[in-house]
């Protein structure tokens, strides 16, 4: 599959560098998926600083210009030229709902883009499902799946469904980009059914080293100092904590790394551009000199170049599943309830001695 994946990536760089509550409405728009609008959506930014957390949070990413960059590359000629690295992770999603021994009659997709996810979905599993994403130029382009779909235009960080709405909710390569993770953990589990299950994938902090490494010394050298180029992301570390401070039960966290190989650093940025994942966090810097693009695209290739010439690209996924706490789940002990203790563990792997002494 990762063999599969880099001839993908290195063909596709090569061609494209040349080149339900109340209150919802439908958008206007030319014919395609009947896509529903939450009320409110595209408020004014001073409304939308705040998060659901006491106290607020840190306002890292600038969600308007998220939209419009994914809007921007649902446009595209080719724009299905960059969708492999969302198909590949959103099938390792799916694998991990086939896990998952039972059938869900109301699923949510999470920031689904072109449904990445649901397209390696059958009926037997999911009986219905919602596609939210805050790109409306993205759910115009959904790709069939088997099972019946509802496309809704929202946010991530403002999900419009009642409390226990949903048997499973699933997010791919979507959540990276929310400014305040835990409180959009919360409405996740909000929206779950007790009993319900989150199978989510983001990318999380080693990320594109290569790029910002890259980035960063030929910044220090050509200008004295260096402004942050890449996204920051999620530590692994911090997921289990997240998940549970939102209330979800039973975490499981795991950790894929995807390398990808393109001809040469240019090739990597245009097509996170394609992917609609080029930076948008407020710090970020608007302009590169070319000389600093230059002299990254030559440290790129000295640092991590292929004897065949591509370079590598590395992206860590973060895959997470947390459920919804009911009272059928399997419980811990109690503490105190155990009848062996860790100090006898040492005694397993000691030969038995007898005490017998041979008679004549």
């Amino acid at each position: 599959m990762n063999n599969l994946l880099r001839r993908r990536a290195v063909c596709g760089a090569c061609l494209c560098h040349s080149a339900l509550r109340a209150g919802l409405s439908r958008a206007p728009g030319p014919p395609g998926p009947r896509v529903l609008v939450q009320d409110g959506f595209g408020s004014p930014p001073e409304r939308r600083r705040l998060s659901g957390r006491e106290g607020g949070a840190t306002n890292v990413f600038d969600r308007r210009m998220k939209r419009r960059q994914k809007t921007w590359a649902s446009c595209l000629r080719d724009h299905h030229k960059y969708d492999y690295l969302r198909d590949e992770v959103g099938s390792r999603v799916a694998d991990r709902v086939y896990d998952v021994a039972r059938t869900f009659p109301l699923a949510l997709d999470v920031g689904c883009g072109k449904s990445h996810v649901a397209e390696h979905l059958s009926k037997d599993i999911v009986e219905c499902l919602f596609l939210t994403d805050v790109s409306r130029g993205l759910l115009m382009q959904k790709k069939e799946c088997e099972m019946p779909t509802k496309c809704v235009m929202a946010d991530e960080e403002f999900l419009p469904f009642r409390e226990n709405t949903f048997d499973l909710v699933v997010s791919s390569l979507s959540m990276h980009w929310i400014n305040d993770l835990p409180a959009a953990l919360r409405q996740i589990h909000r929206v779950l059914k007790p009993d319900g299950v989150f199978i989510g994938a983001m990318v999380g902090g080693e990320t594109l080293y290569e790029l910002r490494c890259s980035l960063q010394l030929a910044e220090l050298e050509r200008e004295g100092g260096f402004s942050p180029h890449v996204s920051p992301y999620t530590a692994a570390t911090d997921m289990g904590n997240l998940l549970a401070q939102a209330g979800f039960s039973m975490l499981t966290v795991d950790v894929d790394e995807v390398q990808i190989h393109y001809p040469g650093m240019f090739e990597v940025m245009h097509d996170l551009q394609g992917m609609g994942e080029s930076n948008c966090a407020w710090n970020r810097k608007s302009l590169l000199h070319r000389d600093t693009i230059l002299a990254a695209a030559a440290i790129y290739r000295e640092m991590y170049g292929n004897d065949d010439g591509s370079v590598p690209a590395t992206f860590e996924i973060l895959h997470m599943i947390g459920w919804k706490p009911h009272e059928s789940q399997a419980k811990p002990a109690t503490r105190g309830s155990a009848t062996v203790s860790f100090r006898d563990l040492s005694k397993i792997s000691q030969p038995q001695t007898s005490n017998k002494t041979d008679t004549p």
